[in-house]
């Protein structure tokens, strides 16, 4: 039975919390052999390595990811060597071999990370080459290559593609199958799309797609070969054309071609980006933005067709997500800022000579570099999120700048500079406070433009679905509320999060 990529993941996270169940002795419940690996059969490019980075990160563990094709029976087994061993009263030279490169690099992550559990995540398993293809039986019930297992703690994953995507593909048979614990995965545009809108997929794409759901993802055989379009082309894209708008460049046909591979659909993506461009110019999103909009675009947009309202409608819930999204990792870096300024006052008030400051300095240099090693650990497992990343390196900056600050300044005593250090935080506070009333008025200004514009048709409701089903949108509406939204939406399905999320954001005040 085929599922979609996010009720993969949840069987997924499901399975590996079981296999890392531990008894009252500390020893994991389900023996090694007992552990299936799980195999995602699935078309290629439909984020299957993207949700195991997002089970690691979410689950706290690390991940070692490889592809199957690009090893040899010698680099997944290990190399021979020759040594000698001694049997009774004969010495004889046998073979051994090296530790597989798989396995050795686990064991360096853990060593790097200090994380001791995790996911082997081996995709394209069954396009190994015929010398390696013998041991896989081997290694998908014992979890040994060669002479080396896989360390306790760590949960195989494998992926594939099916024989219709890929020539490479070696069917396996019933024997290794019935070691497998099989997930086949189908693509499925809503429910990619819920990740597009957190990893802020461009809007013309996501308002392309949401016109043309059938472009989102199709293989074909033509004359000229292979067509295709996947969801990590889409993605790759996505980046790509931030990167040419930034850099001011002109998008054209043969830059979208280089990633969806398919002719009509490059060519019908890019006359709409074009398009979507010309509507960002023609409507004026920060007058609009700022309860401004000109009588001629609320007179044009009346008149404009569902697809152009779509794509204005995206743009401006692009603007105010971006500035949600910034809104709310200031308030988690804040709180994390915070927790440790209050441990630095301890150890300030502990200091036996708080008349010099070249001990605070020591300490704020300390933490700093404990933070950076804290990132190094994290990146160097692979479950370190996007978020978390830019959390930690907003504290690390505070702390390295606030240093330089201080050594530089006029500032004699470790009390003079940890108040100096208070009220810089409590000025970031302030701030992100002034912030989080200019997107709460830019909301505002979005439901009052949308009441106008648009009525209670159709864009209303992709208006209030989209604040609902963006995780960014939903806490930011949960923590700072929105008279707006909770009007269109009378079910207020965040009321059950607002306290949970409340929770999260209160406290950055300094008593």
């Amino acid at each position: 039975m085929g599922m979609n990529i996010r009720q993969a993941k949840e069987y997924i996270k499901n399975a590996i919390s079981l296999y890392l169940k531990k008894d009252e002795f500390g020893a994991y419940k389900m023996s090694v052999v007992r552990q299936r690996p799980i195999f995602l059969l699935g078309a290629p490019g439909i984020g299957k390595t993207a949700v195991m980075e997002q089970i690691a990160q979410e689950m706290g563990i690390a991940l070692v990811a490889y592809s199957m094709t690009h090893h040899t029976r010698q680099s997944a087994l290990g190399l021979p060597f020759i040594t000698e061993k001694s049997y009774g009263h004969r010495k004889v030279h046998v073979s051994e071999y090296t530790m597989s490169e798989i396995i050795a690099t686990i064991y360096d992550t853990m060593e790097e990370s200090g994380i001791r559990e995790g996911i082997l995540f081996l995709d394209e398993i069954n396009c190994v080459s015929e010398t390696l293809a013998p041991s896989m039986l081997q290694f998908l019930q014992y979890k040994v290559f060669g002479r080396h297992r896989v360390p306790d703690g760590w949960v195989i994953v494998t992926a594939g593609n099916p024989p219709e995507y890929n020539k490479s593909v070696r069917e396996f048979d019933v024997v290794t199958m019935d070691r497998l614990k099989v997930m086949e995965v189908e693509p499925d545009y809503a429910v990619w799309k819920v990740y597009a809108g957190e990893r802020r997929i461009h809007t013309a794409i996501l308002n392309y797609l949401d016109l043309k759901k059938d472009h989102f993802y199709c293989i074909e055989m033509t004359v000229r070969g292979r067509s295709y379009v996947t969801a990590r082309g889409w993605e790759d894209l996505s980046e790509m054309l931030y990167l040419y708008e930034e850099a001011n460049l002109q998008v054209e046909e043969i830059l979208v071609g280089q990633y969806i591979r398919n002719e009509k659909v490059a060519r019908e993506f890019t006359a709409y980006y074009d398009l979507y461009q010309k509507y960002r110019k023609d409507y004026c999103i920060e007058d609009i933005l700022r309860g401004a909009p000109s009588p001629q675009a609320i007179a044009r947009v009346k008149e404009a067709a569902f697809d152009e309202r779509l794509s204005l409608l995206g743009m401006l819930l692009d603007r105010v997500m971006a500035d949600m999204r910034e809104v709310m990792e200031q308030a988690a870096y804040l709180k994390d800022l915070k927790l440790l300024l209050q441990g630095t006052g301890k150890a300030v008030e502990a200091m036996a000579d708080k008349m010099r400051l070249e001990p605070l300095l020591e300490l704020l240099e300390q933490q700093a570099a404990g933070r950076g090693k804290l990132l190094e650990n994290l990146r160097s497992a692979n479950t370190l999120s996007e978020e978390d990343g830019r959390k930690l390196r907003r504290v690390i900056r505070f702390l390295e700048e606030t240093r330089k600050e201080l050594y530089g300044g006029d500032t004699a005593t470790a009390a003079q500079g940890y108040a100096c250090l208070k009220e810089k935080y409590t000025g970031l506070v302030k701030r992100m406070k002034e912030e989080t009333r200019q997107v709460q008025e830019e909301l505002h200004a979005l439901f009052v433009f949308a009441e106008e514009a648009f009525a209670q048709g159709n864009e209303m409701l992709v208006l209030v679905t989209e604040l609902t089903v963006n995780n960014t949108s939903a806490r930011f509406i949960a923590a700072f509320g929105s008279e707006d939204y909770g009007r269109h939406n009378q079910e207020l399905m965040l009321s059950e999060r607002r306290d949970e999320i409340l929770a999260q954001m209160e406290g950055l005040e300094w008593e």
